[in-house]
């Protein structure tokens, strides 16, 4: 989450049977248990990102410009508020594949919890274990994107970012090879030179571009903190520091939090900017029957291991 401010965002866990009411969809208790970031209003989980405990996930981002949702209710279809869109596929589906027929038939309106919550822009990832779809409203209507890669950015499209990656066939791993110009021996200046010509700035297009090569170029890990380790180290290769990244209304962005979930061992994983040892939630530890939402706090405050203890005056 790359944001000028907090939005309240804290660890919220949503349990089986909690009553979800919609704007315009008739009220439905929640199918499947799931854990998010997010805040609450009104009782009401407002998730950035979230998966349930089957293992489906959806994480809106940032979609200014772009994204045009309904004013007016469409027969025939799913009229779901922005903000319930999150809740409303998590609680009913278990893979994408299960999800997709209804999926088609959205039509995501601009409708807001409560008076004071302006309407986000976003646009949405929708995984499970084996396969992603992005899911925007714009101009033209709804468009559901195949996304082979799994990763979702902010503008433009998602179509636009997969075609966009063309631009960078020959960026790679590998070191290049000696070559000469005329005669010229021309040799690497150093180590990861075959990836010159990769993205760094914090703009959407380029993060998109970084983290598809980090990802698809991560080494395999065995174990599961090898893999949450190696998450953390994809995320942070496109993270914004504070100060790098200045707002016209003189405000900064940075990365406030990143976050991930394990669907084999129910834990979510977060860190925060002030904070970067990994705090791990544990949706299997709570009561996912209960009526009531569970909800964490952020430990946001820098957590040191010092080495040795310091001693005590005397």
């Amino acid at each position: 989450m790359d944001i000028e401010r907090s939005f309240g965002e804290q660890v919220v866990i949503t349990p089986r049977g909690y009553p979800l009411t919609f704007k315009r969809e008739a009220a439905q208790t929640v199918k499947y248990a799931m854990i998010g970031m997010g805040s609450v209003a009104q009782d009401y989980p407002l998730y950035a990102e979230a998966v349930n405990e089957r293992g489906l996930g959806v994480a809106g981002t940032y979609f200014p410009g772009f994204a045009k949702y309904a004013t007016e209710e469409k027969e025939g279809h799913f009229n779901v508020a922005a903000y319930e869109l999150i809740p409303w596929i998590l609680s009913r589906y278990a893979t994408v594949d299960e999800a997709y027929d209804d999926l088609t038939r959205l039509n995501l309106m601009a409708l807001s919890l409560m008076d004071g919550l302006p309407v986000a822009e976003l646009h949405w990832l929708v995984s499970d274990r084996k396969r992603s779809v992005v899911i925007e409203f714009t101009e033209a209507g709804l468009q559901l994107t195949e996304d082979p890669i799994g990763l979702l950015t902010n503008n433009p499209s998602a179509a636009w970012h997969l075609m966009n990656l063309r631009t960078y066939l020959g960026v790679t791993a590998e070191q290049p090879e000696e070559t000469s110009w005329d005669g010229l021996p021309l040799t690497a200046l150093g180590q990861g030179q075959g990836a010159y010509g990769l993205p760094g700035d914090a703009s959407p297009p380029s993060r998109f571009v970084k983290a598809a090569f980090l990802k698809a170029h991560a080494a395999g890990a065995e174990t599961e903190a090898e893999r949450v380790s190696q998450f953390f180290h994809i995320l942070d290769g496109v993270a914004m520091v504070r100060g790098t990244v200045a707002l016209p209304n003189g405000g900064m962005d940075s990365t406030t939090y990143s976050s991930c979930m394990s669907i084999d061992e129910g834990l979510f994983y977060y860190k925060t900017y002030g904070n970067s040892r990994i705090t791990a939630v544990d949706l299997n530890g709570e009561d996912l029957d209960g009526e009531k939402l569970i909800v964490y706090p952020l430990n946001q405050q820098q957590d040191i291991l010092r080495q040795p203890q310091p001693r005590g005056k005397g």
